[in-house]
């Protein structure tokens, strides 16, 4: 076959493939490129701050990402943010990432307001570090009662749309104020909430939404402002910075022989059980939002009561479940 002859090979974003040799060359050029370029944010740019190695590695990233998701590598570089050391997506990206992926009619958003909230009780985990018995520090979380005074208006936003060629309405769980409230995200501090609650209403409302419906196209990131609302912890040191004593100080006065060991009955006495802390709660689902949201579980270890009380364990925790407004059981 001459050259004239030959087919024309070409080259899509979606045969690319990290384990061809091939294609991750070619991708690792494209990675260069972009990091040479003034366009993109300064995560993705070779800098003094930013070795070149690092920053092709994660222009590679990005486009892999946009190669799943249909987009292009430059507007998920401009939209991808990471928040505490994980990737999120801007709203606005993930509100237009609906509009235009060809299912869906836009996304629209309807609100209502439910009255006024002024004076409301809600519950909040309040979390302080403390000294245990043993010397070290840990994370102590109590769930108090507090009062928001308000007053504000409890606004609820649903966003929905229709898919193409239906007339079925798919909506989003609706999103208020005193959701927000409840969650810690309009108290938080430094909120936008407060200065722009439609907007965050919007933004939320439109996450959920592509959650329930089109999670393929978030790649089940969070958006910028949902990682935003996450509580974060103040670093403290709790290493043992205690001398070691001597090796004389720690080597025995007499000589031992195996006789002498204790048996594993009498090693199992001897050895003290760590004392766990008690926390009261109404339900299992709150012991499970409790450990993943302040103790940082994974959720898919926590897949029945056993594994929970395993875990609410390994974290210093005895779970108590009490009925609300009745006897613990």
């Amino acid at each position: 076959m001459s050259e004239q002859n030959k087919p024309a090979v070409v080259a899509t974003m979606e045969q690319f493939s990290f384990f061809n040799p091939e294609h991750l060359a070619t991708m690792q050029r494209v990675g260069k490129m972009f990091a040479n370029s003034e366009l993109v944010p300064e995560m993705y740019k070779s800098s003094d701050n930013n070795p070149p190695e690092k920053a092709i590695a994660n222009c590679v990233v990005a486009i892999e990402i946009a190669t799943r998701i249909g987009a292009s590598p430059l507007m998920v570089m401009q939209n991808m943010v990471p928040i505490y050391g994980k990737p999120s997506w801007s709203s606005k990206f993930l509100i237009s990432t609906v509009n235009t992926c060809g299912r869906f009619k836009p996304l629209r958003f309807k609100f209502e307001n439910l009255g006024v909230l002024k004076d409301y009780k809600y519950k909040e985990y309040v979390s302080e570090w403390v000294t245990g018995n043993n010397g070290k520090k840990y994370k102590k979380t109590a769930l108090v009662d507090k009062v928001f005074a308000g007053p504000v208006d409890n606004i609820q936003c649903i966003a929905y749309t229709t898919a193409k060629n239906s007339d079925e309405e798919l909506e989003s769980s609706p999103v208020s104020v005193k959701m927000a409230i409840d969650e810690g995200w309009y108290t938080k501090k430094g909120s936008k909430w407060q200065t722009m609650t439609k907007q965050m209403l919007m933004y939320r409302s439109a996450s959920f939404w592509t959650s329930s419906y089109a999670p393929e196209l978030s790649m089940g990131m969070k958006t910028e402002d949902e990682m935003r609302d996450i509580e974060d912890v103040t670093f403290v040191d709790v290493t043992d910075h205690t001398p070691e004593r001597s090796k004389d100080e720690k080597s025995n006065s007499k000589e031992l022989s195996i006789d002498d060991a204790p048996k594993d009955k009498e090693r199992a006495e001897e050895t003290p059980k760590p004392s766990l802390q008690k926390m009261t709660f109404t339900s299992m689902d709150e012991v499970k939002k409790f450990l993943i949201d302040d103790c940082g579980a994974a959720e898919e270890f926590l897949t029945d009561d056993a594994a929970i009380n395993t875990v609410a364990a390994e974290n210093g925790i005895s779970i108590e479940i009490k009925a609300a407004g009745g006897p613990g059981f």
